[in-house]
């Protein structure tokens, strides 16, 4: 699933930028733009907003009146041309604080902090490639940048309680993320659990014995518990 993005501003201007950056973000999706937060709170009302952005200086209601007046507000980025009214935001539980103009390197750092809040994985899309490539990727935090995964390029995926360990040939990647998650959005990629603490594509079982599968030369383990689902869904009798 992707993060819902609410944007709340008087000024179509900053709107268009907001909308300008968002699209280059993957894992972002518009639900709707408003120009006052009168229309804002319908869209709350009626939509699953995860993040907002949204501007302090309004006329009317201000972002921080606006923001104060919610019973259970979404993540919010502030956008304003004034610094002043930073420590007002922090107090709010703002992720951050983009001060017009905003620069599209600055709204990925700001825009990186909810994944490193509410977590980058399972509620992250699967999108297509946007030049027309039809594999299927996600993108990962590492560090301070965002790593594109080909789906189809990963062995298997080891569970490290709170985080995995995401294996592609001779790296791996170490994330933030819960491997239910991922096993819930990997679905429909023919991926399997087949232990409690590893997830593998179907496609690159190269053996299988009651106890383990191979893949790349490596022994993976297959849970008691789960062997009966693993051998059905490779079509293996006992």
């Amino acid at each position: 699933m992707k993060v819902n993005c609410l944007l709340i501003d008087d000024e179509p201007l900053a709107l268009r930028v907001l909308e300008n950056h968002i699209e280059k973000t993957p894992w972002l999706h518009i639900v709707k733009t408003c120009t006052n937060p009168v229309e804002a709170l319908e869209e709350l009302k009626n939509h699953k907003i995860d993040l907002l952005f949204l501007d302090i200086q309004m006329p009317e209601l201000s972002g921080l009146e606006f923001m104060d007046a919610l019973s259970s507000p979404p993540a919010v980025i502030f956008t304003t041309a004034y610094r002043q009214f930073a420590a007002d935001a922090f107090d709010l539980d703002g992720l951050d604080y983009l001060v017009k103009p905003i620069a599209f390197p600055r709204f990925m750092r700001a825009a990186n902090k909810y994944l490193e809040r509410y977590g980058p994985s399972g509620d992250l899309p699967i999108p297509q490639h946007p030049d027309g490539d039809d594999r299927r990727f996600f993108f990962i935090r590492q560090g301070r940048k965002m790593v594109k995964l080909y789906i189809d390029d990963i062995q298997y995926i080891e569970s490290l309680k709170d985080y995995v360990q995401i294996y592609i040939t001779e790296k791996r990647f170490i994330y933030k993320a819960r491997i239910s998650n991922l096993e819930e959005e990997l679905q429909d990629d023919q991926f399997i659990r087949i232990h409690k603490s590893y997830l593998v594509p179907l496609g690159k079982i190269e053996s299988v014995s009651p106890t383990e599968i191979i893949i790349g030369g490596k022994e993976i383990p297959i849970g008691r518990t789960y062997r009966n689902i693993v051998m059905k869904r490779l079509g293996i009798k006992d």
